[in-house]
């Protein structure tokens, strides 16, 4: 009896040093939400969107975990479906709350964004949409506080992309082309300003719903109205098709081709004679060497080469978008020292809301939480057969845009 309790108070004692010692054992790990349509017609967009945030996810934990005031913690990602559908997203939105997450990130889906940012206004969460949520979304009083997006609204990629094909390649007669919901009309209402300000004119429009297969009719319109150039905000799967159509009708020879937005992941689905020439805004593309800002040129191979190793290929826009999205959630964690969702949003916002992305250079958290880059986007042309060296080898940048410019004004937000 008497080494019993011989053995329990060394026990005790040891632990009292050890903990004074700071030799006490790292609090359990914490777990965030990666909420994503993996099946679908976003799927292969969300996976790299997933694979993102993973990689976030092992930078901290090979580091020990976060920095935290009871020790390291480490993290652990929960994966979930949310099926690009409304009730399913919510669903398992609750679920993974149910189960104690600490942050949420994801959505390829923007009008599902804005409905789990409400959800996370009543019930404050940190909420990093990864996908172009909708102009409206960042009006004041409509976004959470604890909701930070690091991919822009749809204006600023259509602004973007009406400025780089007015300035930069010097056009003047612009047919638009939207998708039918406020992604294609803020696209427009983007490059109609952009128009405006630097005085093109649009000579054509028309819209299409999402999931439209057959371009046909649209196209002879553009042929028959022959702009300058062609601008287009379809994206994903919709996009390849239209890329491939307009090739195939030879509007490349008549015009330029511009697609508003772009991903790797849509142009490995196009020919390289349909991917030859077309211009495009590319969020983050992997090949930077030739950029003039080398640091981020030497940011951008750290990544590609972080990512690379672990995936077997470059990573890709949205990759970018969320890896750099969740290395935010994390750093707010950090910079508060707690979990509490507003205080880790106030940190983030505080000394003006400066940040490193270690992706692509510079940012700044805006009063209404969109992220504005130096670089917000990339000017790339698509290379053809000829030009590619290998699989991954897809576009030239020859240009970037980027700075409040290319971000509606606060003030038209209502701050």
């Amino acid at each position: 009896m008497n080494q019993i309790i011989l053995r329990a108070l060394s026990l005790a004692l040891f632990s009292a040093f050890a903990a004074k010692a700071g030799y006490a054992a790292d609090p359990a790990p914490i777990k965030v939400g990666i909420l994503l349509p993996l099946t679908g017609t976003f799927a292969a967009v969300a996976e790299t969107q997933r694979d993102g945030a993973l990689l976030a996810i092992d930078v901290i934990n090979k580091r020990g975990g976060l920095n935290m005031p009871n020790g390291k913690v480490k993290v652990e990602g929960v994966v979930a479906d949310d099926e690009a559908k409304q009730d399913v997203g919510v669903r398992r939105y609750r679920y993974m709350v149910d189960e104690g997450v600490k942050g949420l990130g994801g959505q390829t889906f923007a009008p599902l964004a804005y409905a789990i940012n409400a959800m996370v206004h009543k019930d404050p969460l940190p909420y990093f949409p990864v996908c172009v949520m909708s102009k409206e979304a960042f009006e004041k009083g409509k976004l959470s506080p604890t909701t930070f997006a690091t991919a822009y609204s749809p204006w600023t990629v259509g602004y973007m992309a009406g400025q780089a094909a007015i300035k930069t390649l010097g056009k003047k007669k612009i047919f638009f082309l939207a998708r039918a919901d406020s992604f294609g009309w803020d696209i427009r209402d983007g490059v109609y300003a952009a128009a405006k300000e630097y005085g093109a004119e649009i000579v054509g429009y028309d819209e299409l719903s999402l999931g439209t297969a057959d371009f046909t009719t649209v196209l002879q319109k553009v042929k028959a109205a022959k702009p300058d150039v062609f601008i287009a905000s379809q994206f994903a799967a919709d996009a390849v098709a239209l890329l491939k159509q307009a090739n195939q009708m030879g509007l490349n020879k008549e015009m330029t081709i511009f697609n508003a937005f772009i991903t790797n992941t849509v142009a490995k689905g196009l020919p390289p004679e349909a991917l030859e020439g077309v211009y495009a805004m590319h969020y983050f593309y992997y090949d930077l060497d030739n950029f003039p800002d080398k640091e981020v040129a030497k940011s951008a191979k750290e990544f590609t080469n972080l990512y690379r190793a672990k995936y077997g290929r470059p990573p890709d826009a949205y990759a970018a978008i969320a890896y750099i999205a969740y290395l935010e959630m994390f750093r707010g964690f950090e910079l508060s020292k707690s979990f509490d969702p507003m205080k880790s949003s106030a940190a983030l916002l505080a000394n003006g809301g400066n940040f490193n992305t270690n992706v692509k250079g510079p940012a700044q958290w805006r009063e209404d939480h969109a992220a504005e880059y130096k670089y917000a986007a990339f000017l790339v042309k698509g290379k053809g057969a000829k030009e590619q060296k290998n699989e991954w080898d897809l576009f030239s940048v020859i240009g970037s845009a980027g700075g409040n410019q290319v971000m509606p004004s606060l003030k038209s937000l209502g701050y």
